[in-house]
C-alpha cells in the first residue's frame, strides 16, 4: 500500500488518532518559531495541519504534502484560522525547491513515515540555508536499542501509517552538513524526540 494512498483513506481519522496525542508537543515544538520574524519556514509533510492553529506569527510559511486529501484538510484549516501560508502538493522525497531557499525547515511526525527518511532529511538539508535550522519531532530508535515489538511490527505498519524502526543517528550520518543542537526526549520514554539541527 503506497503512502499517498494509505494516507487517503486516514483522511478522515487522523486527527481523530493522532491530534491529542501529539498536541502539547507541537506546541513546544512550534514555540521554536518564536521570534523568527520574516524568515522563510518551510513544514515538510504538513498532514492535515495540526500544526496551523499554533503557528506563531512572523515567518512566511510554506506546507507540502504529498497527500491531496490531507493537503484539503490542511488548506480549511488555514481558513478557518486565518493563517497565510503557501500549501503545495509535494513530495518531501524530492522537494520542487532550489537549494539554499528556507531559513527553516519544520519536520513534525514525517521522517518515520516516508519510505526513506534518509532522503527526506537529505532534501530538507538541500533546500536549508546555511545556518538554517531544521526542527523536528518524531518518533526515533536509539542506536543498538532492541525494541524488539517495534521492529517485529514494523514490517507491517510501515505500509500503513508510520514505520517503528527509523534510527535518528543513522540518518544523521548521510548528511555531514548537519549538526545537532538539542535532541530532547519527550514522549514514551524517550522514543519520540525533539531534535534541532543545524546547516553547517
Amino acid at each position: 500500500m503506497g503512502l499517498k494512498f494509505s494516507y487517503t483513506l486516514l483522511a478522515p481519522i487522523y486527527d481523530s488518532m493522532i491530534a491529542k496525542a501529539t498536541q502539547a508537543n507541537r506546541i513546544k515544538s512550534l514555540q521554536r518559531l518564536n521570534n523568527c520574524d520574516n524568515q522563510n519556514v518551510l513544514i515538510n509533510g504538513i498532514g492535515s495541519g495540526l500544526d496551523i492553529p499554533h503557528l506563531p506569527a512572523g515567518p512566511d510559511y510554506t506546507g507540502v504534502d504529498i497527500t491531496p486529501a490531507m493537503l484539503s484538510r490542511a488548506e480549511q484549516r488555514a481558513a478557518q484560522h486565518d493563517c497565510l501560508i503557501d500549501l503545495q502538493l509535494a513530495d518531501v522525497m524530492a522537494l520542487p525547491f532550489d537549494d539554499d531557499s528556507f531559513d527553516i525547515v519544520l519536520m513534525h511526525l514525517i521522517l518515520a513515515v516516508v519510505p526513506s527518511p534518509q532522503q527526506a532529511l537529505k532534501e530538507a538539508c538541500r533546500i536549508l540555508k546555511p545556518g538554517g535550522r531544521i526542527l523536528i519531532y518524531d518518533k526515533f530508535l536509539r542506536p543498538g536499542q532492541l525494541a524488539f515489538f517495534r521492529r517485529l511490527i514494523n514490517p507491517v505498519i510501515r505500509h500503513i501509517a508510520t514505520r517503528t524502526d527509523v534510527v535518528f543517528e543513522h540518518l544523521l550520518e548521510q548528511c555531514p552538513q548537519l549538526s545537532v543542537v538539542k535532541d530532547e526526549p519527550v514522549q514514551i520514554n524517550g522514543w519520540f524526540r525533539m531534535i534541532e539541527l543545524v546547516k553547517n
